[in-house]
């Protein structure tokens, strides 16, 4: 396994829309392999394909109950809401407020092919957002409404117009 090097913030790939995986292979077992050892490695809890330049629509998350691994994902139901601190490894130290789901219900793959159907609910539940909009090309900055990003351990603010302008992207 390979820990691969993960895309900062600003890079144009991270707002790209990922492609389905088509065929369960090596190579696909390999990336989803590298994809947790760098996650593991970054100690975060969840990683999209896109974020280290893979255009491929995989995710692996480790929300505190073991490795997750979505293929294909698709979120098909969700329900009620929450609001709390959401960060990505993408921009190390910084995260922002952002209203999600508060429960999911995903669609995926397995490594065998097969599908799946996850419930997720709290903390899961932001979690295979936040990866799934990954391989929509959407960063949690897109959902944070305060304006600001607050830095892990100063709580410096950053202001958020300023960070979006490096994302081509405008705050919808």
């Amino acid at each position: 396994m390979t820990v691969k090097q993960i895309l900062p913030f600003g890079d144009p790939l991270l707002r790209k829309k990922a492609k389905p995986v088509t065929d369960m292979n090596e190579r696909t077992f390999k990336l989803l392999n590298d994809m947790a050892e760098t996650l593991y490695a970054a100690k975060g809890a969840g990683l999209a394909a896109p974020q280290v330049g893979v255009l491929r629509r995989i995710a692996v998350m480790d929300c505190g109950e073991g490795l997750i691994e979505l293929i294909n994902p698709e979120i098909i139901e969700m329900e009620g809401e929450q609001t709390g601190p959401e960060a990505c490894l993408s921009f190390p130290g910084y995260y922002g407020i952002v209203k999600q789901a508060q429960r999911v219900k995903v669609k995926s793959l397995n490594r065998k092919g097969e599908t799946v159907i996850m419930e997720g609910e709290g903390y899961l539940a932001r979690c295979m957002q936040h990866e799934i909009d990954h391989l929509n090309g959407v960063l949690f900055v897109d959902h944070v409404r305060d304006r600001w990003l607050y830095h892990e351990e100063t709580n410096h603010k950053a202001d958020l117009l300023e960070v979006v302008k490096l994302t081509n992207r405008e705050l919808v």
